[in-house]
């Protein structure tokens, strides 16, 4: 399998109207601020809206976009499995704005943190409760040894099990008024 083609945001930016923008991370991040025109398919979604992504595919290019360009590298990946091409921005919404561009940011939406933040503080957290909790209980320290472990497992396959179970929660999810994965996919198909 060959890397997905990586557009800078400058590149993107002067071709925007040619994409499907497809914004693969959690909704509550997505409200936050995303590429204009972008549409939100969570990356835990994505195989949902394989079939929509590939009628999108047929009348034009398609951009994932996340973050940092991780989940959106992961995106494309899956996409290239069922034989659809996608091209990913590279650094995500974050170069994006970092490089003076605009998001939109829906109307009554709250900004949620970024993924990653959460990830880092909910396993600093458990981190320090298991050693704290060590000092009492030694038992406690394999909480510390298995967020430890988690974390190097991130690391080698560039996939986060953290992150899968943040992104259950209220905060992270689409808000009532917004809208839903359905109304997206029927989006695509026409």
């Amino acid at each position: 399998m060959t890397s997905p083609v990586s557009l800078s945001p400058a590149q993107a930016a002067a071709r925007l109207a040619e994409f499907t923008v497809i914004d693969v991370r959690a909704p509550g991040e997505y409200a936050s601020g995303h590429v204009p025109g972008a549409l939100n398919i969570p990356l835990d979604r994505l195989s949902e809206a394989v079939p929509a992504l590939k009628s999108a595919a047929a009348r034009g290019s398609l951009l994932m976009v996340c973050a940092s360009g991780v989940r959106s590298t992961r995106a494309c990946d899956i996409l290239a499995a069922a034989d659809i091409d996608a091209m990913t921005l590279t650094g995500g919404t974050s170069a994006w704005a970092g490089e003076g561009h605009d998001l939109d940011h829906p109307a009554g939406a709250r900004a949620t943190w970024p993924m990653e933040r959460q990830v880092r503080l909910a396993a600093g957290s458990l981190v320090v409760a298991g050693l704290l909790a060590g000092a009492r209980f030694p038992a406690a320290r394999w909480i510390s040894a298995g967020v430890g472990s988690g974390l190097v497992f991130s690391a080698v396959t560039n996939t986060c099990g953290m992150a899968a179970a943040l992104s259950k929660l209220p905060y992270n999810r689409a808000p009532r008024s917004g809208a839903g994965l359905e109304e997206t996919l029927h989006a695509l198909q026409n």
